[in-house]
């Protein structure tokens, strides 16, 4: 129900003298009658509060600017306002306050808004309807859900940044939440308790999709056990309608847990299960089978975890496969067999650097004649080529800093060699990485795209390398943490990163996502550390007196995961005969040979 609870008598009147804003030619003004309804209020400040401390105010309709702001117990009896198009707010309860509270246990809020025409010398009579501009949240815990879990329970209710916490203290009570500067908002509920019996960890969660200001949402929760399961009934009630939501959820009992997509990789996944500790109190005697064909079964072990739950992880798994597992306790399958497929373990194209293309007075690392997709355009990019390093002629001037070497190879036809040089003017590294090379900035440096889509988790890079060095003779700059001289031995590096980086962050594109420009030290990112790296791993060869790396050595770069629950969207690898090369810092001598590049999955 509403019901009246104010008039703004605000009355134009083209003969009245002595008042706020007369003009002294009453042409063109006219005459403003306002009426403001407010929603009832059970709760909080009277209808009479609500008025007294109302906020008005009166626009321009094109939004171009406030004309006139008042608190409702202060405006005069008349206002003038020339004949024009206007927009009348009004705001009252706890979103008035100069510092309101959100969300409030005491206060709803309350907004309206109309627009009107003044025209000289017709009365005008406008109504706005105030009504609540609160996301309204109703908690009411049955008895059932005292009687069955310890004291302490709770329920988290959420609307996007916004929470409060209903114990049993709160029981029945309404929380309101002002949503107007959130898009879309989502009601989000999360329910923690012990249970009585068995003194179990009890947690379910839930959301309601577009919650709407003016609307209550009453959760009323009730623990039934029925055929297994507890049921939650959600109200959804505001004024005479009546939304009816239903939310089903298992407590712990026995049986197979779905796993989350972040857990089946390409060889290995983790699987669970809940086991009541009621029928089966000897966790030894849990554990899972899993089989490829559903005839021959493997054993995993389980491993108890702290909220009671079982786990195992099932590894030597094929990539891109199916599989089956169950649930065995006591020697016996409990319950019907689960299955997933396992996650694609996708290749680095042209890994071996067979296939290349003479483009001019140098080589790409691709060939329309590759067996693979991949490999037909350019996956892989350098600093390569006359035209790009600025100047024609660039092979007899040294210019190529990556070349095939059909010399010097592990296997296949030939390598890919880098070469560090003297560029006129600038010291320019030997560089080959999964992205593509964006240009010069003038003669001072060059631009870098780094990144190729990718969606596989692999646990490692193999990679076989040979490396010929010197003491650094160019020396430009260097990062603060790592001071070099020409004291120093040059130093290689190959390093692997995935990641789900956001390419307008990092002013790259949706294809190849970090921009990195040498002439700008701000672009220089720690690929290991920065936002949006979920995996990373590197080589450093340093070189010495006697130049133990000139020789083939197969390394393994292990990854190194910092979250196993994002997905990549990309990979980087990247290999540079001289690792400051971005800072115009190496030597000239340096030269890496890579050959026989493949991710590991395992």
């Amino acid at each position: 129900m509403r019901k009246l609870i104010g008039v703004f008598a605000l009355m134009f009147f083209c003969l009245s003298c002595a008042r706020e804003g007369q003009p002294s030619d009453n042409e063109g003004y006219g005459i403003l009658s306002l009426n403001v309804w407010c929603e009832d209020t059970k709760a909080g400040l009277s209808s009479e509060e609500l008025l007294s401390e109302a906020w008005v105010g009166i626009y321009y309709a094109d939004f171009s600017g406030l004309i006139r702001q008042y608190k409702y117990s202060e405006m005069p009896e008349t206002i003038y306002l020339p004949a024009n198009q206007y927009r009348v707010d009004v705001v009252a309860g706890e979103k008035n306050k100069p510092q309101p509270e959100n969300p409030s246990w005491e206060q709803k809020s309350y907004c309206g808004s109309t627009e009107f025409t003044i025209t000289p010398g017709k009365p005008q009579t406008v109504v706005v309807n105030a009504t609540c501009c609160n996301a309204i949240a109703k908690v009411n815990f049955a008895q059932t859900v005292a009687e069955n879990f310890e004291p302490g329970y709770k329920l988290t209710v959420q609307v996007d940044s916004l929470s409060v916490q209903y114990q049993e203290a709160q029981n029945g009570a309404e929380v309101y939440f002002l949503v107007d500067d959130f898009d879309e908002p989502q009601l989000h509920w999360s329910f923690e308790g012990v249970l009585t019996k068995g003194h179990q960890a009890f947690s379910k969660q839930g959301s309601i999709p577009l919650v709407e200001k003016g609307k209550r949402y009453e959760l009323n929760l009730k623990y039934i056990i029925k055929h297994g399961d507890v049921n939650l009934d959600l109200e959804v009630d505001y004024t005479e309608t009546l939304f009816d939501d239903m939310v089903v959820f298992e407590p712990v009992s026995t049986g197979i847990s779905p796993s989350e997509p972040y857990e089946i990789w390409a060889t290995r996944a983790w699987v669970h299960a809940d086991v009541d500790q009621g029928e089966y109190t000897d966790p030894s005697e849990v554990g899972f089978e899993y089989s490829r064909d559903g005839k021959t079964w493997t054993a995993a072990t389980a491993q108890k975890r702290e909220d009671g739950s079982f786990q195992a992880q099932l590894g030597a798994l094929t990539p891109s496969t199916d599989y089956s597992y169950r649930l065995v306790i006591k020697s016996q399958v409990v319950g019907e067999p689960v299955s997933f497929r396992t996650a694609d373990a996708p290749s680095l194209p042209n890994g071996g650097f067979e296939y290349s293309t003479n483009v001019g007075s140098y080589s790409e690392w691709y060939s329309a004649s590759a067996p693979d997709l991949l490999s037909r355009s350019a996956w892989w990019g350098s600093g390569n080529g006359s035209k790009s390093m600025g100047i024609d002629g660039s092979a007899d001037m040294g210019y190529v800093i990556c070349a095939p070497d059909t010399g010097t190879k592990v296997e296949g036809n030939q390598s890919a060699c880098l070469s560090s040089c003297w560029a006129v003017v600038k010291f320019a590294a030997g560089n080959l990485f999964s992205g593509y090379f964006g240009g010069l900035v003038g003669t001072k440096g060059g631009i870098c795209y780094f990144g190729r889509p990718f969606t596989g988790r692999p646990s490692a890079l193999r990679v076989s390398l040979k490396y010929s060095t010197a003491k650094v003779n160019r020396v430009d700059g260097y990062p603060a943490n790592d001071p070099v001289s020409t004291n120093d031995y040059d130093r290689a590096r190959v390093f692997i990163a995935l990641g789900d980086w956001s390419y307008k962050t990092y002013k790259g594109t949706k294809d190849c996502p970090i921009q990195v420009n040498t002439t700008d030290k701000s672009t220089f990112h720690d690929f290991k550390t920065m936002a949006g790296t979920i995996a990373y791993g590197e080589k450093i060869l340093k070189g010495d007196s006697s130049n133990s790396h000139n020789k083939w050595v197969e390394y393994v770069i292990p990854l190194d995961y910092n979250s196993v629950e994002k997905l990549p969207e990309y990979i980087i690898v990247s290999c540079a005969s001289s690792m400051l090369g971005d800072y115009f810092t190496g030597s000239e001598s340096s030269k890496l040979w890579v050959d026989k590049m493949e991710l590991i999955y395992e």
